[in-house]
């Protein structure tokens, strides 16, 4: 049987501290998913010259955990599903300390690739796992702050990738060069990953199951036990409620997901909309490419990296707001007006990159006032992103779906967005040979068409029980 609390009087003993502790645990995962993806940052120049990779491979290897990363959300569902939340939150932590070391061990640059796919594994499962968790666990009043540890989480791990990145390389001199016992700089930012995994994996065994996942495999005394020491007011009531949802089913299957006619619930729909849109605007070119964007437009590579570590600063104080406005002025109204802001934003750098002179290289080159315009455009675009698409999508896609189907509908629209993710991943180095105002043109289209879906798809969850959904 899991950890579960000792029980206690119905509206007694309630701590929102201990529901901010075991929400934060769950984000740890959030942490990792954000750390693993923006390592490899400050990696890419030592990974080319090491591996001595084309833009194709390197392509293939900065993406590779993105493929794993879809996978990882398919599976993390089923599994979340059948053995509980808190059992396969310990499987990835186990599966994020594995890939960390063997990615800095790595010899050949299809090893390299292997260890990271095996990565981005537990990354989907984490982008699964934590959501669906602290959704379950959060009160309605809170869900929405708490939803949002997962996004703080994510852009927090982001940051300390980027700035131990930065750290480590200037203390070495640069990625190549030797670090700790004579190992190359970049094989440690690797490393420094395994530490936070084991915590995760530790955190593990002290948190309890989730209420709703303990009622649908029949386990009600522990599902209240925990309950009471969430604070329910009203637990047998509150029991009884989930029963109703998940009464009398079978463990969830895609196939659950489907609608009479064969396709897929349109409450699926919106949801793999919300997570494809929430990559195909661009994000994570800002943090896995970065730092080789600025250097390609004329800043210096120790300029570039700092550039991209203050980027990770504003991303995290934007969720930051996030967290004290979404139960204050809901879900919707953040993201149409993050929409707005990419839109014009991304615009911005469009134009600039599309207008810059060339150099020998057919590069562009940003001088004086447009070097300046568009690195405040770059942060005001995370600004944007990180106030409203960043967290809000989390949240969303933790409270939206019913308890019937919310394991495997997370997981479907968690793995379309790590698809969407890999395709904008791969494909931003051809686009940017092609033309660098075109790559943030098509950036700006999907935030301009972010805004019509949010205007006439999404509804408001806003202070909503789960069991109303």
């Amino acid at each position: 049987m899991e950890n579960e609390p000792m029980a206690a009087p119905a509206g007694r003993g309630s701590s929102p501290v201990y529901v901010l502790l075991i929400s934060a645990v769950a984000a740890t995962g959030g942490f990792l998913f954000g750390y693993d993806t923006a390592v490899i940052n400050g990696t890419v120049g030592a990974l080319e010259r090491h591996f001595l990779a084309g833009p194709g491979r390197l392509g293939f290897a900065v993406a590779a955990a993105l493929l794993g990363s879809a996978v990882g959300a398919l599976i993390a569902g089923r599994v979340a599903d059948r053995s509980g939340r808190v059992q396969a939150m310990r499987m990835t932590a186990l599966l994020f300390a594995v890939s960390s070391f063997g990615s800095g061990v790595a010899q050949t640059l299809w090893a390299f690739s292997a260890w990271r796919f095996l990565g981005g594994i537990a990354v989907g499962a984490a982008s699964v796992i934590a959501p669906a968790y602290i959704a379950e666990v959060a009160p309605a009043r809170m869900r929405g702050r708490l939803g949002s540890l997962q996004q703080l989480a994510i852009v927090t791990g982001i940051f300390l990738a980027l700035a131990l990145n930065d750290l480590i390389a200037h203390t070495a001199g640069s990625p190549d060069a030797p670090f700790w016992f004579g190992v190359p700089a970049w094989r440690w930012m690797f490393w420094v990953e395994v530490l936070p995994s084991l915590v995760y994996g530790l955190g593990a065994f002290f948190v309890p199951e989730s209420p709703r996942y303990l009622v649908a495999t029949g386990r009600a005394d522990a599902a209240a036990s925990v309950l009471a020491r969430l604070g329910e007011p009203d637990v047998a009531e509150r029991i009884k409620d989930i029963q109703k949802t998940v009464a009398g089913a079978d463990r969830p299957r895609v196939k659950d997901l489907r609608a009479p006619r064969g396709l897929l619930l349109p409450i699926v729909w919106v949801g793999i909309g919300l997570s494809v849109f929430q990559q195909f605007v661009g994000i994570n070119v800002i943090f896995y490419y970065s730092t080789a964007l600025w250097h390609s437009v004329g800043f210096t590579e120790a300029d570039s990296m700092r550039i991209t570590t203050i980027t990770g600063v504003i991303n995290i104080l934007t969720t930051l707001i996030a967290i004290a406005s979404v139960d204050r002025f809901g879900r919707k109204p953040l993201l149409l007006v993050g929409s707005v802001g990419m839109t014009l934003t991304l615009g911005t750098m469009a134009w600039l990159f599309a207008h810059a002179p060339l150099d020998v290289h057919g590069s562009p080159v940003l001088k004086g006032a447009d070097g300046t315009a568009a690195l405040v455009a770059a942060n005001l675009y995370v600004f944007a992103f990180g106030f409203s698409w960043g967290p809000i999508v989390w949240v969303l896609l933790g409270e939206m779906f019913n308890n019937r189907i919310r394991g495997a509908a997370l997981a479907l629209a968690a793995a379309a967005q790590w698809v969407a993710n890999w395709v904008v991943t791969l494909t931003f180095p051809g686009l940017s040979k092609i033309g660098l105002g075109l790559a943030y043109g098509l950036y700006t289209a999907a935030a301009a068409l972010s805004f019509v879906l949010v205007a006439r798809f999404v509804r408001e969850t806003k202070g909503r029980e789960l069991e109303d959904m």
